[in-house]
């Protein structure tokens, strides 16, 4: 197969540029017309478009065609993608074509054979301007031809069909007789380039020159363009602001208009204004009302139902930090009287409310232990069993936390009351219609049933945080409920073989797996995690029964493997510290702990001694592990048979520096410990420089190893130093 150079036109093409002038540059204006798309689906849309864009233009003809910057926006109706500067017409360049082998194409006397001149035929040159070239095949012919390249028009019309059609969405439809699968119908598509329209065709569209501005506000009447600029202002005349960012801008100032002139503040939600910019063309923000009596729902209820039901934005009082009896909306209309907009609102709004406060007072009708009971009925998984199976576990490794906790027994019963009830919201009207409220509710029905603060608190922080983002809980039972609740939803999926592989993590553990860890590390929160997994594990097996699994890693290692993640994106730490901390052979698993061992030895590794001592440390382990000594019993080292000083020395420095090192290690003073190893660095390298380990005499050498095995092991006590990496090297 031809050698070739990745053009995006022929495969057996090489290109090299010319030294000639840069070509002239236009404007190429592309846009997708298309029904409302739902606002999740835009931006990842845009990103498709640019990642199109990228492989078919800009990658494909990087070497002849020159081009500016390239952005992509777009509305619920309208995706679009501007290149700037991009060059009217490729650069000339050299394309090499391989042909037959010198042995083919060439005879004994070296006269070219019907072969070469065949191919020379083909290709368009004389047979003598064939060259030869050396290949990783061998000696080949080659026929080098001038390309004058295309005028670009002729090439948009082949990449911008793949372009359109290469857009992804989550879900995609057909909807005509042409067989192209978009997420909604296209109805128009405007090509430009150079202020001429690019004659392409996709889906029974023909492209042209022509858009349309906002479904109301447009009027229905076509605008026609022959740029971007002139595109931008007459979509803006028909309200449309096809820059999300400008929207953003928009809405942003609009909200904190709204909230100067009511004396409010704003619940700022990230995810809210995202959907208020991707669902809107000509975004225009309304203040409206709620009557105050819903305001004895929960804030967290109200919150919810605005958001998730009406996409509206919720606000506080300024002193008191309240929920106020206000929202904001986002419209994508601008009518002559808003307050028709603000109305409709308020009525939707009202009729929402009016269904939550009904749940809410239904709920607080039925105690949270009534509805405990109840859970016997509710499935967790049908291969682990049901939500009242789950509690019950919970209940039990929740005593074997707080005991490692070194909870105080008031505390205890209040993580143990807590526990028993901890899924007893899931039956509520409320978490029925909100499930992201579970706990939450719980809490507040907790309350309403007379329960302590405590065990309210540890009800309601039990699902937080939820992965790297948020808060954590605020109570030392929130913290232990919500580490056992995860334990047990981890072990009981592995216990199922039901466990995360690739990017597929349908039931979250990964994340499960990481809150354990914000849990514990930013709490402080000292817990044994093998002895709580062993525990877990034992609950676990009375109910599920375990599947076959080839995944060698188990709930610890996982868990680990997450600890390892965090470590890495939270501090600036080498990943050879990292997995040489959480590799050693340790029969506790305290991530705290582990945490302190891997900030001790990456501040050591900046000490200069450290990598020399790396030096003498892994030859001592390599010799032990190519001798097989690791695998053994050990066996006492015998100072009668030293035969040189150095032997003594490091023997004697072992002995002294172990009492010092095991005392650090005790006390947890890890960057003291650490230096005790360092001080060792002398005696190895002079025990290496003197003394032969593998010596005749089998006894001589199995004391020597033996002493090796003492310098490892001291070493192995803190970390797997064989994990690091010796810089430099």
């Amino acid at each position: 197969m031809a050698t070739h150079k990745k053009t995006g036109r022929r495969k057996t093409a090489q290109t090299k540029r010319t030294g000639i002038s840069a070509p002239a540059t236009a404007e190429l204006l592309f846009e997708i017309g298309i029904e409302e798309l739902p606002y999740e689906f835009v931006k990842p849309a845009l990103d498709s478009l640019r990642e199109a864009a990228g492989l078919h233009l800009f990658s494909a003809y990087s070497d002849t065609l020159s081009h500016g910057s390239e952005n992509a926006y777009g509305t619920p109706r309208r995706l679009v993608l501007v290149v700037e500067d991009l060059a009217t017409h490729e650069k000339p360049f050299k394309r090499e074509v391989q042909g037959p082998s010198k042995k083919v194409a060439f005879d004994q006397s070296g006269q070219p054979t019907k072969a070469a001149m065949g191919f020379a035929t083909g290709q368009g040159v004389a047979v003598e301007s064939l060259e030869i070239r050396e290949t990783p095949r061998g000696e080949y012919v080659f026929a080098v031809k001038e390309d004058k390249g295309r005028p670009t028009n002729t090439i948009l019309c082949e990449v911008l069909p793949q372009i359109l059609t290469e857009v992804s969405f989550q879900k995609s439809m057909k909807w005509n007789e042409s067989g192209v699968y978009f997420a909604r119908p296209i109805r128009w598509i405007v090509a430009l380039f150079a202020g001429k329209v690019v004659p392409v065709q996709v889906a029974g569209i023909k492209a042209g020159n022509r858009t349309y501005g906002h479904r109301v506000m447009g009027g229905g009447k076509p605008i026609t363009v022959k740029d971007f600029k002139t595109y931008n202002l007459g979509l803006e005349r028909q309200g449309v602001i096809v820059d999300p960012e400008s929207r953003r801008v928009a809405i942003q100032k609009q909200l904190d208009q709204l909230c100067v002139k009511t004396g409010v503040g704003l619940n700022a939600d990230d995810a809210l204004l995202d959907e208020a910019v991707y669902t809107t063309e000509w975004p225009r923000a309304v203040l409206g009302d709620f009557k105050p009596e819903y305001l004895a729902v929960p804030p967290e209820v109200l919150i919810t139902s605005m958001k998730e039901h009406q996409g509206f934005f919720s606000v506080r009082d300024k002193k008191s930090g309240k929920l106020a009896p206000h929202f904001i909306a986002v419209s994508n209309n601008e009518p002559k009287d808003m307050s028709l907009i603000c109305e409709g609102n308020e009525r939707v709004l009202a009729a929402r409310l009016a269904d939550a406060k009904f749940f809410f007072d239904e709920d607080r009708k039925i105690t949270l232990e009534e509805r405990a009971k109840k859970l016997t009925g509710v499935m967790f998984h049908q291969k682990i069993g049901t939500m009242d199976r789950k509690q019950e576990r919970i209940s039990e490794l929740i005593r074997a936390i707080a005991e490692q906790l070194g909870l105080e027994s008031e505390s205890q019963s209040a993580t143990l009351a807590a526990a028993r009830l901890c899924k007893a919201d899931l039956l509520s009207g409320i978490v029925g219609e909100f499930p992201e409220l579970q706990g939450v509710m719980g809490g507040y029905y907790a309350q309403h049933d007379g329960m302590s603060q405590n065990v309210c608190k540890a009800i309601r922080d039990q699902y937080i945080p939820r992965g790297m983002d948020g808060a954590l809980p605020e109570t030392a039972e929130g913290r232990a409920l919500g580490l056992a609740d995860r334990i047990d939803t981890i072990v009981a999926f592995f216990q199922a073989g039901i466990i995360p592989k690739g990017s597929e993590d349908p039931f979250a553990l990964r994340r499960h797996a990481l809150s354990i860890v914000r849990i514990l590390l930013e709490g402080q929160v000292k817990l044994d995690l093998g002895t709580a997994i062993d525990t877990a594990e034992k609950l676990v097996r009375q109910d599920v029964r375990e599947a076959s699994s080839s995944h060698h890693v188990g709930p610890l290692e996982f868990i680990k493997e997450r600890f390892r993640y965090y470590m890495g994106v939270t501090e600036t730490l080498r990943d050879d510290v990292i997995h040489a901390v959480t590799e050693y052979s340790s029969q506790e698993c305290d991530l705290v702990d582990l945490a302190g061992r891997i900030r001790a030895l990456q501040a050591m590794t900046a000490v200069p001694e450290f990598d020399p001592l790396m030096v003498g440390f892994n030859r001592a382990h390599n010799i032990l592990k190519k001798e097989g000594v690791k695998k053994v019993e050990p066996v006492a080292v015998n100072s009668s048979l030293f035969e040189d000083d150095a032997e003594r020395e490091l023997h004697a420095r072992v002995k002294v520096t172990k009492e010092t090192y095991e005392h650090f290690l005790t006390k947890r003073q890890y960057n003291e410990a650490l230096q005790c190893l360092v001080q060792l660095k002398q005696p190895i390298d002079r025990f290496f420089e003197r003394v032969m380990v593998n010596a005749e005499d089998k006894t001589v050498r199995s004391n020597r190893l033996s002493l090796l095995k003492e310098v490892d092991e001291l070493f192995m006590e803190f970390a797997d130093f064989s994990q690091i990496v010796i810089q430099g090297r």
